[in-house]
């Protein structure tokens, strides 16, 4: 990247906390743009079968719709004893146009009769990088923990409300927005692909980036 120029990125969602996050982590290395920032363009199906894939084609999309480097990420919640499900299945799990609440109450019901000690699950969040170029990298992360019976909290949305992260007591929807950035899947993925962004992109990380 030639010196004294700041390198355009696109974040491909449209929520403003994961882009005032992302903005965060970089400071002023790199200009992070949201997809409010550009012209609209289709948004791709989401038709691989696992995190990795389907935060590539997200990735992939906003490359070719805009030009510039794009990241994007894929998430869900995987529960052991439900083979895993639902996955990539995640926020459609009650099916197309399903409300959080719907998918969650369905959840409950299909583990109500699982003892605590099988009630074990995991939150998966995919980071996919790519540029221009071709170039891509995906980093995923994962956050275990388990499964609640009753919903419990009010500052998460999805699955947060009946996920017990491993070694506390409180669901994910009973942490503060600062815990939840620190211990979370999506948290965790994100600080560990923004080292990577900037080695693609020619940028100085720090060392403890480096680290992540």
């Amino acid at each position: 990247m030639t010196s004294g120029t700041t390198a355009r990125v696109v974040l491909a969602t449209g929520n403003p906390g994961k882009l005032a996050e992302l903005r965060r982590l970089v400071g002023d290395r790199l200009e992070v743009l949201g997809l409010a920032d550009l012209p609209a363009y289709p948004e791709p199906a989401e038709t691989e079968s696992t995190f990795e894939g389907n935060a590539l084609i997200k990735a992939r999309a906003g490359v070719a719709a805009t030009g510039l480097a794009c990241l994007a990420d894929d998430s869900g919640l995987e529960v052991d004893v439900l083979n895993r499900m639902p996955g990539v299945r995640s926020a459609r799990w009650a099916g197309p146009g399903a409300s959080d609440r719907d998918n969650l109450e369905l959840l409950l019901r299909q583990v109500e009769d699982v003892e605590e000690a099988r009630r074990t699950a995991r939150f998966v969040c995919a980071v996919a990088i790519a540029l221009p170029d071709g170039r891509t990298e995906v980093v995923r992360r994962e956050w275990e923990g388990r499964l609640t019976t009753a919903p419990a909290g009010e500052n998460g949305f999805g699955y947060d409300p009946v996920f017990v992260p491993q070694g506390h007591t409180r669901t994910s929807a009973q942490l503060s927005p600062e815990e939840k950035d620190t211990l979370s899947h999506r948290g965790q993925a994100v600080r560990a692909a923004v080292p990577v962004l900037l080695g693609l992109l020619g940028v100085q990380a720090t060392s403890s980036e480096e680290e992540e």
